[in-house]
């Protein structure tokens, strides 16, 4: 793994334009890729994209967040910002995955879902929040993999899993620098400043325990050498599914309670005991 880097500097590597995106990585990784298309209530959204695959010879359905590097690439995939439609296509995907035995290989790379007004009208909160129910006891392994930026609600949608990795220079985070400088100080300028206090590289949500793994790229980010990191994502699906298809065969219940579990304990907390006698309040004050 190469020198450590703060959030702002691998904030500037990520939105390279010559980082490789999903659709660089899916033919390296995985033979004979089968797009699908579709939610089957609205439309097909570009900002994800889905389909069955095969990785060294297992069967596995591949649901990926893309970005584009041309303004005609990004207005097709919505700069990486996906619809409610989006949601409900990964979502009928998974749900094919499950009913075949296919493991889920999820490549997240979003700055967030898209907040526009049509969006809303169409259910995009509801969208992300049916695709964490679910994927939550959906009865087949998940894997994870942050690419690049992993930017709120519209990122954990496809990072609810049994495994999460990042690559070395990519952010995870509740909500995107940008939005946290515009909330807190009221300063979208304030993004770099922002990033730096935020704790959402690969270390640190690591040291949270959120995140299970760190992939390596090559030497100064993904662009320098995308087969390289693409060999690295490789071996790291390569091992997680031997490992979750222990868990896999030892009993679904196991592996979705440990899924489950996983979520539950993320985070800081205290816990008090409890006390059986509360004091009634007092209907004269």
């Amino acid at each position: 793994m190469s020198e450590i880097l703060t959030a702002s500097q691998r904030l500037d590597i990520i939105r390279q334009k010559g980082r490789p995106t999903a659709l660089d990585y899916i033919p390296m990784i995985f033979d004979e890729f089968f797009e699908m298309h579709g939610d089957r209530l609205y439309g097909d959204d570009g900002a994800i994209i889905g389909g069955v695959a095969a990785f060294k010879g297992t069967p596995v359905t591949v649901i990926a967040e893309v970005k584009g590097r041309t303004l005609e690439e990004n207005q097709k995939c919505n700069f990486g910002m996906p619809h409610p439609e989006g949601y409900r296509k990964a979502l009928r995907l998974a749900r094919q995955a499950e009913k075949f035995h296919r493991p889920i290989i999820c490549l997240v790379d979003t700055p967030g879902a898209y907040p526009g007004v049509e969006a809303e009208q169409r259910g995009q909160g509801e969208a992300i929040a049916r695709n964490i129910m679910e994927f939550m006891t959906l009865k087949t392994p998940i894997i994870s993999i942050v690419m690049g930026e992993g930017g709120s609600g519209g990122a954990l949608a496809l990072a609810v899993c049994d495994e999460l990795a990042m690559l070395e220079n990519s952010l995870y985070s509740v909500i995107s620098p940008k939005g946290f400088a515009s909330i807190l100080w009221k300063d979208a300028s304030r993004e770099r400043e922002a990033c730096d206090i935020m704790k959402i590289t690969a270390e640190d949500l690591v040291d949270l325990g959120i995140c299970d793994t760190i992939i390596p790229e090559a030497d100064g980010g993904a662009h320098n050498d995308p087969q390289l990191t693409a060999e690295n994502i490789s071996d790291y699906i390569s091992e997680s599914l031997q490992n979750l298809q222990i868990k896999f065969k030892k009993g679904l219940d196991e592996m979705i309670n440990s899924r489950y579990n996983k979520f539950r304990v993320v985070g800081d907390f205290d816990e008090f005991p409890h006390s059986d006698t509360q004091q009634a309040d007092d209907p004269a004050e």
